[in-house]
């Protein structure tokens, strides 16, 4: 099974969409691009085996295999991502602003599901991630009054 996501960089944040099979799932949220310095920075454009995993801290979650210079590369439940991750990916349903967003569990539960009965049927889950120029994520950004108050008003 392939997923994909499609980002986009911000200065202060990375927002993507994740695709099943072709289909919208759900928005991603990381950090920055710094260069793949751990804990500080997303990861790396490239193809990743996607695996479950279980922690006493997130419970269900699910983990990226082989990354280039890093290691626990997780997909887990954060609604902030300079406040709750280290190099992860997290799913949300809403992106509120830049390199935040909503419902972030609820995202996660949809994949483990859709991960679960991928393995089930004994095929492997793969992630790309890879830039991508939607509009929509470019434009929520720069214009929704949680990110750039200024806007709300039509204000410059």
């Amino acid at each position: 099974m392939e997923w994909v996501l499609q980002r986009s960089y911000f200065k202060t944040g990375t927002h993507g969409a994740l695709l099943i099979n072709g289909k919208f799932s759900c928005f991603t949220i990381e950090l920055p691009w710094r260069e793949n310095r751990r804990k500080v920075s997303c990861i790396p454009e490239g193809r990743y085996e996607v695996k479950p995993r279980i922690s006493k801290k997130f419970g269900n979650h699910l983990i990226l295999v082989d990354v280039p210079q890093r290691s626990l590369i997780l997909l887990h439940p954060a609604n902030d991502a300079l406040g709750e991750l280290q190099g992860c990916i997290a799913p949300v349903s809403e992106l509120s602003g830049i390199a935040r967003g909503l419902h972030s569990r609820r995202a996660l539960e949809r994949l483990l599901v859709v991960h679960r009965d991928a393995v089930e049927r004994q095929e492997a889950v793969y992630l790309t991630v890879t830039y991508n120029a939607h509009e929509y994520l470019r434009t929520l950004s720069k214009t929704h009054p949680a990110v750039f108050p200024h806007t709300a008003g039509g204000g410059d």
